[in-house]
This record gives structure tokens, sequence and C-alpha cells, in this order.
């Protein structure tokens, strides 16, 4: 296996913000390089337990090695969207300590050619964390209608030239499927104008198309609300996004369960429940300027912490 490549981002923030305890249960929903697992693990010894997620292969593999000589962390190759289910199997009722999310793509996967996230490296359009997975970005390309491609550019990549790459694409399939990533990318450099920018033009719909390959908001929405389920009064949430779509969900789960009341203003009587979180900052911490210079995708990085108070 080629060697795992993974930069944790703001990994002192995110972990720092667990107040980290021996003695209680941790999460990690995404494993990924281990740099936050570890972390936590040196914090809670020797009674602290940490679960950690990933659907990847490669980072399982590495991350097993890294933290092969820590008895208490139980490794656990499945989606944190399952979560509910895995520590019910586990036989962990609630989440003492804390949990973390790191989302989106890592390092590795953005840059292993075969994996087909990047548009600068030719492989076969796949984009999937979990290989195993049947949905691909071959898959959305080259069989999607155009008006689902226009939706999928516009809600996930926040593309200005939607409708132009949709119609590109559909007229092109039409005489050959698009197999490679450089194939799209190509694609939509020429269905686009040219305008200044450092931003390459393919850069949305490659996000927009690896969001829905993995259904990554639906599942930070779903996963955030079970959480809270099982989050044991005083346990933290930390979570880390990284870019405008994600961070709005956590922002918006976050304000509505540390809220008072949602009753519509014409209720004379509030009746609802008591607020379930408590926010820790209001505004998200971002990566410090020496961490962009060392990793620069980190400077899209935020960082949102809640408390669990009910």
């Amino acid at each position: 296996m080629d060697e795992f490549k993974h930069y944790t981002v703001m990994k002192n923030e995110a972990v720092d913000a667990l107040n980290c305890t021996n003695g209680l249960v941790y999460v990690d929903c995404t494993l990924g390089g281990g740099g936050h697992s570890e972390l936590i693990l040196n914090r809670i010894q020797p009674d602290g337990r940490l679960i950690a997620f990933d659907i990847d292969e490669d980072a399982i593999s590495a991350s097993k090695e890294r933290l092969k000589d820590y008895k208490n962390l139980t490794i656990v190759k499945d989606s944190y969207t399952n979560i509910k289910k895995v520590l019910q199997n586990l036989g962990i009722e609630k989440i003492t300590g804390g949990v973390l999310f790191d989302l989106g793509a890592s390092y590795h996967q953005l840059t292993k050619a075969e994996r087909g996230f990047s548009f600068s490296k030719e492989a076969h359009l796949d984009m999937r964390f979990d290989k195993s997975s049947t949905l691909s970005a071959y898959d959305v390309v080259n069989t999607y209608s155009e008006a689902d491609l226009v939706r999928i550019f516009s809600e996930y990549g926040e593309e200005h030239f939607s409708k132009r790459i949709a119609k590109k694409i559909i007229e092109v399939r039409k005489v050959k499927k698009l197999e490679t990533t450089t194939e799209l990318a190509d694609l939509i450099v020429s269905a686009t104008p040219r305008v200044k920018s450092s931003v390459h033009p393919a850069t949305r719909v490659f996000q927009a198309i690896r969001i829905e390959v993995n259904q990554e908001l639906t599942n930070v929405k779903n996963t955030l609300n079970d959480v809270l389920d099982l989050l044991d009064v005083g346990a933290i949430i930390s979570v880390i996004s990284f870019h405008s779509l994600e961070d709005r969900i956590v922002k918006q789960i976050f304000k509505y369960h540390s809220q008072r009341c949602h009753c519509d203003k014409t209720q004379m009587i509030c009746k609802c429940p008591p607020p379930r979180l408590e926010l820790i900052n209001k505004k998200p911490i971002t990566a410090t300027e020496g961490e962009i210079r060392e990793n620069p995708p980190s400077r899209s990085a935020k960082l949102r912490i809640a408390r669990c108070i009910n």
C-alpha cells in the first residue's frame, strides 16, 4: 500500500475542546490518519475508551499501525451514520466524554490518483469514500438527468455555470460516456467562460459530485441529530467542517438545540422542552496562520463546539 498521507487539521483545538478525561467514553467519527485519535488516547489513559469510525480501508490500515500500542481503542469499519447501532452493539449506552467529527475528504483520498477525487490527476471517475458502495462519480455524470446535474452543481457546488456544464455533459455523453477525471475537467473548462480566478473551473463541480456520491450533507445532518440522543450530560460535541454548506448545517443544528423556545410568536404559553445544548463558541474557531502556512487547505476549516446540558 502507498504511504498514507494525512494532515490532521486543528488537532489541538478540536481535542482540547473535548476536555478529555480518564475513564470516560469518546468517539472519533472520522479516524483518518489517526492524529485526533492519538491525542485523545494520550489524554484518556489509562481507563478511558475511544471508539473510532472510518469506511476507508487505507485509513484504517494506516491508523491501526500508528495506534497499535493503545489497548483502549476500538476501530470500527463502518460509516459514522450507523453510530447508534454500532455503539449499541458494543454495549455503550452513552457517550460520556465527547464526540469529534472531522468532516470531508482526507488529503490521502484527494491526492491518491486512483480514488478519482482530483481533476489534476487522470483516473476513473470514482470519488467514493467507501470503495464498497455502489454509487460512483461515473454513475452521477453518466446517468443523472440534466435537471439533477444542474441541481447538485448549484446546491452542492454553488456553481454559477451549472446549466451550461450540465448541458455540455448531456451532449458529450450521447456520443461517448465520460470515463475519467481529466475528461470531465476539460469538459468543464470548455463549457465555462474564462474568468480571472485562482480557483480551477472544475473545483466546484467536483466538490458537488463528491458530496452527492457520498451523501455528505444528508449524513452530517442525520448523524448530528442521532448523536444528541447518545450524549451524556456534560459530554462535548466538536465538529470541524470544510465548506460553507457543512458549516451551515452544524450551525443551524447547534443553534436550534441551544434555544429555549421555538414557539410561534402568536403562542401565549411556551411548551418547548428545555434546550439540549450549550454553545461553547458562537463564532467558529479557525486555523492559525502557522497551520495555514503548513497546510493551506486548513484555511477553510471551521470548528464549532457545544456541550450537552440535558
